[in-house]
């Protein structure tokens, strides 16, 4: 079952930590595992990781993918490309989800540009833009990154980027990756750690409350696959940088492979890939906590949260950090 809590607002993360004076590696570093928990920074992560351990990480890159729709109080969420015209979207007001919407519905976007509503599906839609040049073309010239409520100020598209992106595509950064630096992975690496990438697409997390997160876009390169096997059978740890990266690779067949997935981690489907993940801490009723069980096991993830409230960590894509391991 999943872990039960409730999450004081002021422990929501409303800045980046380099607003806090922090530099991003020196946000707060939760480890917990069957033997216990450690409390410490994210610049000593390579204190819990040994030579052949593999770190797999999510070169997406985010995109500054909410755009205000003509209609005051309504912005358009952007949250997956289906194909060139047509993408899932998500409208939102001040107080949350706009759910008055219909299907054949148009709402006008900067420069001219416009959406149609096709298919509900949920809180979301499936939508066809009207729009000169790529949808992430516009997106780069009108949007902004997608906020939430406890962020009550607009940052730069830079502070939802990680030093592992390089391909657009996320409506919302991969935030288990924000808090690595290129120093941090030099020291990784020159200690004996690995890298590898895969690639995934985030769509928007709104959704976390009690519902399955939507299908998205993956690519596991067969390199990477092949190491990730290699890793294991030389008793090294498979460790994904994110709940998308647990997705990733527990989608894809032994040899790699790119595509859809609709996997959703739990009780009923344990990881079979991953050892743990470095994850940030995730709101109440998430199923991305359901996730977490399925790789570290539900003591241990029972055992972090209830340690990470008392020692009043910060949640979210700019708080403090966990690594989550099954041993």
């Amino acid at each position: 079952m999943t872990i039960r809590f409730e999450l004081p607002s002021e422990l929501n993360a409303s800045a980046p930590p380099e607003a806090r004076g922090l530099a991003r590696d020196e946000v707060r570093l939760l480890v917990a595992d069957t033997q216990g928990v450690e409390h410490t920074t994210f610049t000593d992560l390579d204190r819990f990781l040994k030579a052949g351990d593999l770190l797999v990480v999510n070169t997406s890159a985010t995109l500054p993918a909410a755009v205000d729709t003509t209609t005051p109080g309504i912005v358009a969420h952007f949250s997956t490309e289906l194909d060139e015209r047509t993408w899932v979207v998500e409208l939102r007001t001040p107080d949350g989800p706009y759910l008055k919407a219909h299907q054949g519905d148009r709402f006008g976007l900067p420069a001219g540009a416009e959406l149609v509503l096709t298919e509900r599906h949920g809180r979301l839609w499936h939508a066809e833009f009207a729009v000169e040049g790529r949808v992430t073309a516009f997106l780069a010239r009108v949007g902004r990154p997608i906020s939430y409520g406890y962020v009550p100020r607009r940052w730069p598209i830079e502070n939802y980027q990680t030093v592992f992106g390089r391909d657009p595509g996320s409506a919302e950064m991969p935030s288990a990756g924000r808090p690595f630096t290129a120093e941090l992975v030099t020291k990784l690496v020159s200690r004996g750690v690995l890298f590898a990438p895969i690639l995934l697409h985030t769509g928007v997390s709104s959704l976390e409350s009690h519902e399955p997160p939507q299908d998205e876009w993956f690519r596991v390169p067969a390199t990477t696959a092949r190491l990730a096997d290699w890793v294991r059978g030389e008793g090294g740890r498979v460790i994904a940088v994110g709940t998308t990266v647990v997705r990733a690779l527990e989608s894809a067949a032994p040899g790699g492979s790119e595509g859809w997935t609709g996997l959703v981690l739990g009780p009923d489907r344990p990881a079979t890939v991953v050892d743990g993940l470095v994850t940030g801490l995730h709101a109440p009723n998430a199923s991305h906590l359901l996730l977490l069980e399925a790789v570290a096991g539900a003591s241990v993830v029972e055992k972090a949260y209830r340690e990470a409230l008392e020692h009043r960590y910060l949640w979210h894509e700019f708080g403090d950090v966990s690594l989550l391991l099954n041993q």
